[in-house]
């Protein structure tokens, strides 16, 4: 799954408009206070943004954040405008060309920010301990729409523990079932891509985030997917998915 991931968001989707569901926020789902600061987004970046909600917690001036499945960066220049020069971002992403995209209008946020505060690493989100990453340095970790793509979430939720500071907040939007889907979908690429195949299933998730030593998944936000390709709608049958953005906060460290 790790190569079908690649190839789709590496070099079958070009821009959102290649997507084949509602997963993507519009842009009417963007708060007023948000938009300003996605106005300074290189135009690039922002037609490579594949994410399904909002992952940019309005107060963390001077704070460490990390980004998981960052893509092209979106995410990751808005964060730096509200953590400010004294904090710092950190984009985690697989995907060679979508890094490629980031690094390149590195320079020029940069530029139209005053300040740089961001990196990027290409790698795994469930191998951050290859990262050269320190542990418990992180006052907030977030993943826009990328859990779903991974084939091992357990590693992702333990990889969020370790690297974040007690008291730390992993805040993440991403594609939920409402049902567990059958093996034969979850490993079909395109639905797979179309973060469909990989989605959790609600009482999954909370397991997941009890196991892991979270505490109390807050909902901030939740909206039904509409998949608008009819063949990948009747594959699906009765199946249902929601984009939801959720906050949890490391409390203990694990045994």
């Amino acid at each position: 799954m790790y190569d079908a991931v690649k190839e789709y968001y590496g070099r079958t989707l070009k821009s959102t408009q290649d997507l084949k569901t509602t997963a993507c926020c519009e842009a009417a789902d963007v708060p007023g206070w948000l938009k300003p600061l996605l106005g300074q987004i290189h135009p690039e970046v922002e037609a490579r943004y594949y994410g399904c909600g909002l992952v940019c917690p309005s107060l963390l001036e001077g704070c460490r954040v990390l980004d998981l499945g960052c893509g092209s960066g979106r995410d990751v220049y808005a964060l730096a405008q509200l953590v400010g020069a004294e904090g710092e971002v950190v984009g985690v992403d697989m995907t060679a060309e979508q890094l490629e995209v980031a690094e390149r209008h590195r320079a020029f946020h940069a530029e139209r920010f005053g300040f740089a505060n961001v990196s990027f690493r290409e790698g795994y989100i469930e191998r951050l301990d290859e990262l050269d990453l320190e542990p418990s340095s992180f006052d907030v970790v977030v993943s826009n729409c990328v859990v779903n793509l991974s084939p091992d979430k357990e590693a992702v939720f333990r990889g969020v523990h370790r690297y974040l500071k007690r008291g730390g907040e992993f805040y993440f939007s991403d594609v939920y079932a409402d049902r567990r889907l059958p093996d034969v979908l979850r490993s079909d690429p395109v639905l797979y891509g179309e973060c469909l195949g990989g989605a959790l299933y609600w009482n999954d998730f909370l397991r997941l985030a009890r196991d892991n030593a979270f505490a109390d998944p807050r909902l901030v936000s939740a909206r039904p997917i509409d998949v608008s390709d009819a063949r990948l709608a009747e594959r699906l049958g009765a199946a249902r998915f929601f984009s939801a953005t959720y906050r949890l906060f490391k409390i203990d460290d694990l045994e």
